[in-house]
């Protein structure tokens, strides 16, 4: 049986079912199946028409499809009045939901219209860049460089990952915020890079000698160093995902490496294997709790990680935070690009900026605070809710263009031959599920870190050491 065959059964056996047993409003059930229309037709140009590999589409459909209709069409069926709430408190409202899903078709058309448009301009060919394209650079020296960095950073942190380790990751720890994002989002992610440029250097020298056994050792060291810094007891899914996502495309790229297997794969984990690493990345207890009564591990699988009820949880809230989003607008106005400026500026502190705007996940989640009776402030806030905030309907379909020219960019990256560029272009597809899902400044701060970590640290070693010589 054909892998675009079982796809195909895989879609209609979530979807059919989803719509069969709708029970909502006729305008209502006529919104989402609209988007749905839409997003088949994206999925259908995907794997039956488009030739080149493209991760990036498949995280954009793969999220659309999740988040803007099977997430709320489920949390809509559980409802048992109109006057129910979404997982954020925010009221179920008809004509909220038929806007949402407006705001939805305009941003996933615009989005997939100047993407074809863009990949005929920019010619990019139909050919996959395979693992086997090399850095054109890659030294013994430079490697042992980065190897050496990363014992340091392990060496220095020690006692503040085995701190990690031993307590919940959701407790509160005293530390500046730059100093978190500089341990966590960037010194933490350079074994990733470093990985990247060992395994070319072993792919391109393909022959054994002291230098390849030396490179091979630091190899296997390098990913258990990452393995250490990056595991399920020190970080949350958003981070975990498209590292190991993208390790699985490093190591063993044919599992990946076409549009249909990773249509597979990501659909797959999304729907299955995401809602069960809930039981592990949000666990109350400490590991000694853990271990003194396993029934916590239990309990944490019904809160958490049970397939059947994630969907109501606040992991899939993009929907209701679009319609929330409309919500804050209504009331206090568009911010015209306020917004905007902190996203773009992320990296200045906020003691010094003072009037720094706050993240639009927490902007949302107070005005949900005071207006619906909500008690967490700090959500995420999807890009077509960014776009709304901004600058209304034009904000959307801007935001859908400007999406797109990066998407553009990093499929050029993948093309480029060099290995760092490709593996980065790779982790930013695995990325764009966090960064679609919100808020914005997290999603680009989160991405920006591991870039700088990953690519351009390497580079400027390599860059350095070249001078040298």
């Amino acid at each position: 049986m054909k892998l675009k065959t079982i796809l195909t059964f895989i879609y209609l056996c979530t979807s059919v079912p989803l719509f069969l047993f709708f029970k909502a409003e006729l305008l209502v059930w006529v919104s989402f199946f609209i988007n749905f229309l839409l997003i088949t037709g994206i999925t259908y140009f995907h794997l039956n028409l488009e030739k080149t590999y493209s991760p990036f589409l498949t995280s954009f459909i793969v999220f659309f499809y999740l988040f803007g209709i099977v997430a709320p069409i489920i949390q809509i069926s559980s409802f048992d009045g109109v006057n129910s709430p979404f997982p954020t408190n925010f009221p179920y409202n008809s004509g909220a939901i038929i806007h949402a899903n407006f705001l939805i078709f305009i941003f996933c058309s615009v989005f997939f219209l100047v993407y074809v448009f863009l990949k005929k301009t920019y010619k990019i060919n139909s050919r996959i860049a395979v693992i086997e394209t090399q850095t054109k650079y890659s030294t013994p020296l430079v490697i042992l460089v980065l190897f050496l960095l990363c014992v340091i950073i392990v060496a220095t942190n020690f006692n503040y990952l085995l701190e990690d380790i031993i307590k919940s990751i959701y407790d509160n720890k005293i530390e500046s915020v730059f100093s978190l994002l500089l341990k966590k989002k960037v010194l933490f992610y350079i074994p990733l890079g470093a990985i990247g440029y060992t395994l070319a250097y072993l792919k391109r020298k393909n022959k054994i000698n002291t230098n390849t056994l030396v490179a091979a050792i630091i190899l296997l060291s390098l990913v258990f160093i990452l393995f250490f810094f990056k595991n399920p007891l020190t970080e949350k899914r958003n981070a975990l995902g498209p590292i190991y996502i993208t390790l699985i495309y490093i190591f063993k790229p044919k599992l990946i490496n076409t549009n249909s297997k990773f249509f597979l794969f990501l659909f797959l984990s999304l729907v299955i294997l995401f809602p069960l690493m809930s039981t592990f990345t949000h666990m109350d207890g400490t590991i000694f709790e853990l271990l003194n009564n396993p029934y916590l591990i239990v309990k944490s699988f019904i809160r958490f990680g049970a397939i059947s009820t994630a969907y109501s949880s606040l992991n899939y809230d993009a929907f209701a935070n679009i319609m929330a989003s409309v919500d804050y607008v209504n009331l206090n106005g568009l911010s015209f690009g306020y917004q905007l400026l902190g996203t773009i500026f992320f990296f200045i502190p906020r003691g010094i900026w003072t009037l720094k705007p706050m993240s639009t996940g927490e902007l949302v989640g107070n005005h949900l605070i005071e207006n619906h009776g909500y008690s967490f402030s700090n959500l995420s806030n999807s890009i077509v809710s960014e776009g709304y905030i901004n600058f209304g309907f034009l904000g959307v379909v801007l935001f859908a263009i400007v999406l797109s020219y990066f998407v553009i960019f990093f499929m050029r990256w993948m093309k480029s031959g060099d290995f760092l560029k490709e593996i980065m272009a790779f982790y930013f597809a695995v990325h764009l599920i966090f960064l679609l899902r919100g808020d914005l400044a997290n999603g680009l701060t989160y991405y920006v870190g591991p870039l700088i970590a990953s690519y351009f640290i390497p580079k400027i070693i390599e860059s350095l050491l070249t001078k040298r010589k």
